[in-house]
Formats: structure tokens, sequence, C-alpha cells
């Protein structure tokens, strides 16, 4: 039995989850609300202020997709009670970030400023300078946006330059040395 799968979702007060036809689940709560299809496959039960995930056999399959749909339905209801956030830092000389409305202006060393604008239900806070905060209530486009930005300039392993998350440790390499 999948351990993750078999794991009940606890639903906090004030979050309604609603199931309809081939597994459509919204989750609604006071951050604003989250939908998404889910395998069909899955039996996904409310039972009082739990969810219950149940899969049909134990098909190599369907085992994967048991403790994919019960991690899929436990983020979206942390996402609308708590929210995601990731923490990305800038690192290097000159190196900064700004923010005007929705749109962050990076500047990286090259000849031009990088422009980025929030997507829509992501919100990007900028700390001091050079620490770059994304927050949403969908824990995959707020990954998927943090690694955007962290794109637009990897850490180089020599000085740890560009731009990193938070809890990011840069393996640093020793640069050349002059000859004897």
């Amino acid at each position: 039995m999948s351990r993750i799968g078999r794991m009940p979702i606890a639903v906090p007060a004030g979050v309604t989850v609603e199931i309809a036809e081939n597994n459509k689940v919204t989750v609604k709560g006071p951050k604003g609300t989250l939908e998404r299809v889910l395998p069909a496959e899955m039996e996904i039960k409310a039972e009082g202020a739990e969810i219950i995930v149940s899969r049909p056999n134990d098909l190599k399959k369907m085992k994967s997709l048991h403790g994919l749909t019960r991690t899929l339905l436990h983020n979206m209801v942390k996402g609308v009670t708590d929210g995601y956030e990731k923490k990305l830092e800038v690192n290097g000389v000159g190196y900064r970030a700004a923010k005007a409305g929705n749109k962050l202006t990076l500047s990286l060393g090259y000849s031009h400023p990088v422009e980025m604008i929030d997507p829509e239900g992501i919100e990007t806070v900028v700390e001091g300078q050079n620490v770059i905060i994304v927050k949403g209530i969908d824990k995959e486009k707020v990954g998927q946006f943090a690694a955007e930005i962290r794109d637009k300039r990897r850490p180089e392993p020599y000085k740890g330059k560009g731009i990193k998350y938070a809890d990011e440790v840069i393996r640093r390499k020793v640069g050349k040395t002059g000859k004897k």
C-alpha cells in the first residue's frame, strides 16, 4: 500500500473541497480557489473534515498514481490556506533586482536589463536589492516561475555569482593557479 497515498488529508476550517465527475476537484479557501482534474482511476471521497484517496487495484500504474493524486490534493489544500513561497538571492557585483508594478527588472551583468512580468496568480516581492520572494497559492506555478527567474543567470561555481535559491548550496571550485 502506498504510504503517502493512504494518509488522509485534513481539511482545515474555512476550506471547501468539491469533487465533480471525472475527478475534477475544486478547492476554495481564504487565499483563493484552485481547480484541477486528477486521474480518473483514483477514487476520492470526502469524509467529514478529511479526504481519502483510494486506488482500484494494485497495478504498478495505479500504485504510482495513488501517491501522486494524494500529494496533488494535499498541495492544493495547503496552497489555499497558507500559500507557497520561494526565496531567491541575487549575488554578484552590480547584480540587483527591482520591482515596479507587476514587472520585475533584473540587472545581471548583461548589456540590457532583464524584465519579467508576474504571471497570473503569482506575486513577486523584492526585499532590499538582492532578495526576491515568489508567492502564490499554486505550488507548481510558484516553483516554475522561481526556476525561470533563476535561469536568467544561474550561479557559477567559481565566485558564486548569479541567482540562487536561498536554501541552495553552490559547489565551489578552485580557480586556476599560475605557473611555477
